[in-house]
């Protein structure tokens, strides 16, 4: 590929998930994307590739896919087109996002037979994701022994939370043995904006205390000081905390014995209602906001229902981590929703004008997908819309640990 430098300045950036592989090459010395693309359907009817070249260009194949191994093959193949292939010398690494680190991994490590073990041992805790991050490594093991494999752990950014924020009230010694605890996801994406919050202050993150709302289809909080995590909204898995599109966000435990006692439902029923059939989605049987939105406009009772709960778990976060960080300097929405829904961004803060959090309403609905500001110029708490990116901070990690 043109205007790529020959020297080793690429990294290549998979998530492996359970049924798809999405993909990107970036340039670090820009840094800028040589490449990307995803592979959906794995395993099933339809699978497909669509490869996207830095150019934007687009390649798209449709085949049969049975698994991870033939998906990362396919992906092999159009980057070797580009030039940017698992065997060219212009390849560093590859980086890895890894869902659960556990309690074992703070920082991207260099993947190794201990490293892959670990992860392994980790898949009781993170079943839907860590099976997937497996194969996809695996793979790209294969596919070119001598590049270096970098590991980068969702969790990671999570594991400076003191002991008092990531215990759960239970018996030590159960928790210990079956290391049950807070562990957090979507680190990669609260690193990342919550420093590039920073930034947009022209302050070092050393000095800067933010909440961060990543509000996606999956939706997480964390209360962030000096750069470093102190709390985060979700627990030993991804269920706890926000309501999110599929899943329930924070719930009494015992309704999971109510429904066992009264409903007679199986722990898988269960386990399927609360992470797929809950949130937006059960309450109001959409999942995108936009829709939402739409139907809320046009009176529909339960989805303005789902809206004001989703809302409402986001304003106890918000103040919540208030209190936990006794100081705020912003507030910073990012994902899907957080950066593309002034409604959602409006509503979360309403109200909180006496603890200085309010938006500027023609900032707050102003379209833009650059890191920018919607809080009155006066305002003492800072309130910023910060796209994220986890694929430039996974590729970051993996060139700063390779070349030392």
């Amino acid at each position: 590929m043109t205007g790529l430098p020959a020297r080793a300045s690429c990294v290549l950036v998979l998530n492996s998930g359970s049924s798809s592989v999405k993909y990107q090459v970036l340039d670090m010395d820009g840094p800028s994307r040589a490449a990307a693309g995803l592979v959906e359907r794995i395993g099933e009817r339809g699978a497909r590739l669509v490869h996207r070249t830095a150019d934007g260009g687009e390649r798209v194949r449709e085949t049969s896919v049975p698994g991870h191994e033939e998906a990362l093959r396919l992906i092999a193949e159009e980057l070797d087109t580009d030039g940017v292939g698992p065997a060219s010398p212009r390849l560093a690494a590859v980086g890895h996002r890894v869902v659960h680190g556990g309690p074992v991994f703070s920082e991207p490590r260099l993947i190794d037979d201990e490293v892959l073990a670990e992860i392994e041992r980790l898949v009781p805790v993170a079943p839907l994701h860590n099976p997937g991050n497996l194969a996809g490594i695996r793979t790209a093991r294969s596919l070119n022994p001598d590049l270096p494999q970098v590991a980068v752990f969702d969790t990671a950014f999570h594991t400076t939370m003191p002991e008092h924020a990531a215990r759960y009230a239970i018996d030590m010694r159960t928790a210990d043995e079956h290391r049950i605890r807070r562990y957090g996801f979507h680190g990669t994406s609260h690193a990342f904006v919550s420093r590039r919050t920073a930034g947009l202050l022209g302050r070092d993150p050393s000095e800067v205390n933010v909440i961060v709302l990543h509000l996606g289809n999956g939706a997480s909080a964390s209360a962030v000081a000096g750069g470093r995590c102190v709390d985060t909204s979700m627990g030993l898995t991804p269920l706890e905390g926000l309501v999110m599109g599929t899943r329930s966000g924070d719930i009494d435990p015992a309704v999971v014995f109510h429904l066992s006692r009264v409903a007679g439902m199986s722990v898988g029923e269960i386990d399927t209602l609360l992470n797929q059939r809950s949130g937006l989605l059960g309450m109001c049987g959409d999942n995108d906001m936009r829709e939402i939105r739409r139907r809320v406009e046009e009176g529909d009772w339960a989805a303005r229902l789902a809206f004001d709960v989703y809302v409402y778990r986001i304003k106890k976060y918000i103040g919540a981590y208030l209190a936990v960080l006794g100081r705020v300097d912003a507030v910073a929405f990012t994902a899907g929703v957080g950066e593309n829904n002034p409604a959602v961004r409006e509503a979360a803060v309403a109200g909180l004008e006496g603890l200085g959090i309010t938006v500027d309403p023609e900032l707050n609905a102003a379209p833009g997908d650059s890191a920018r500001l919607i809080s009155p110029q006066d305002a003492a708490t800072a309130v910023a819309v910060v796209p994220t990116d986890e694929e430039l901070e996974i590729a970051t990690q993996a060139f700063a640990l390779v070349n030392g």
